[in-house]
């Protein structure tokens, strides 16, 4: 088990990890979610003791780690940026945490290819990285990482320069592989998709600091402040300034009803957030928001159409299933769908999300 209390990291007068308190449990799948400069690398190299936390403390299995040397912590750690050992075949570099380890010459033989079959690198073992392509290097160093029999395996971004193919497979294969082994599996990505495909639990970063941590359907369901909720929508949530006055949320002159969750709301201003998928170009049988928006840019990727709009000076994008044709400068109606609203406080946190059948 890896606890982390009260863990904050500052260089020079910049805080790079805010007072991070976190425990994670063997054989689990924890995801760091967080755009680019969020702090999830950050908070793994004090995970895996390449940083030393300006205060708190690090506990593996009950002991303060702060301060023992990396090479003493049984940690596996690979980068979007992979390393691997030019001068070694694909072979070697594989085996060469276990050489280390002093393991004898039949187990490393067996682990090696077993993991190189996996990574699809069998065909490769002879090689050296030089002779591979980026993501056959990026494969092997995902294999030494599984091999290395670590009690933490952390992992940065690991499959962004892989085929979709091989990609998705490894998604699926991983967190079983690490799950099966009892290792603390910690995964950093910036794709909210990613994060669901991987179960487990969430962690969502923001200027590092952690705004949320626990099991990712209950971050997706129900984000504790709007923060993790635009964290955790790609694209983010579209957000509505509006007042609650009776049984309605206004938003200049456009009306929506309450949900009946939050019907008993003080009057006053709320945020009203919906996610992408749930705003339409077409009026949905419930009752919804219609707004006049303008077609600021459209996004078409074949099989989904990301439609960008303005509202009265606010941001928002559509996605809808299939190709939409419209125009930069089309004026045209979008529908927030009523079943689907999130609504939060005058401080941004959350008071209801869909399905809810009780406020925070």
């Amino acid at each position: 088990m890896l606890e982390m209390k009260n863990v904050s990291k500052k260089v020079g007068r910049s805080q790079h990890i805010g007072d991070v308190s976190m425990t994670l449990e063997r054989g689990s799948v924890n995801i760091l979610l967080g755009p680019t400069l969020s702090g999830k690398t950050s908070l793994m190299r004090l995970m895996a003791g390449l940083d030393r936390p300006t205060s708190g403390q690090i506990l593996m299995n009950g002991t303060n780690v702060v301060g023992m040397p990396v090479q003493k912590r049984n940690v596996a750690m690979v980068y979007q940026q992979f390393i691997n050992y030019p001068a070694m075949t694909v072979y070697e570099n594989i085996a060469s945490p276990m050489r280390v380890a002093g393991v004898d010459g039949a187990t490393i033989d067996r682990r090696v290819r077993e993991a190189a079959d996996l990574m699809k690198l069998s065909p490769y073992l002879d090689r050296t990285p030089l002779n591979l392509s980026g993501g056959q290097q990026q494969r092997t160093a995902l294999a030494r990482a599984l091999v290395k029999d670590a009690e933490l395996v952390l992992l940065d971004e690991p499959l962004a320069n892989l085929d979709y193919k091989l990609r998705e497979e490894l998604r699926v294969e991983l967190p079983k592989i690490f799950a099966e082994t009892g290792a603390i599996f910690v995964y950093a990505t910036t794709e909210p998709q990613e994060a669901l495909l991987l179960g487990g639990k969430t962690a969502t970063l923001h200027e590092g600091r952690v705004t949320q941590f626990d099991q990712t359907i209950d971050v997706y369901n129900r984000p504790s402040d709007l923060l993790t909720a635009q964290t955790f929508s790609d694209p983010p949530m579209n957000v509505l300034p509006v007042r609650k006055s009776g049984s309605e949320f206004v938003f200049n002159a456009n009306r929506i009803d309450v949900p009946d969750a939050v019907a008993s709301l003080q009057d006053g201003d709320y945020t009203i957030g919906v996610r992408p998928h749930h705003m339409s170009l077409h009026q949905p049988q419930g009752k919804s928001m219609k707004l006049e928006c303008t077609v600021s840019t459209t996004e078409i990727t074949g099989s989904e159409s990301f439609i960008h709009l303005q509202s009265k000076g606010i941001h928002m994008v559509a996605l809808m299933h299939g190709v939409h044709r419209v125009e930069i400068g089309d004026d045209i109606p979008a529908y927030l769908d009523q079943d689907h609203l999130f609504v939060f406080d005058h401080n941004k946190n959350l008071v209801s999300a869909p399905g809810s059948d009780r406020q925070n």
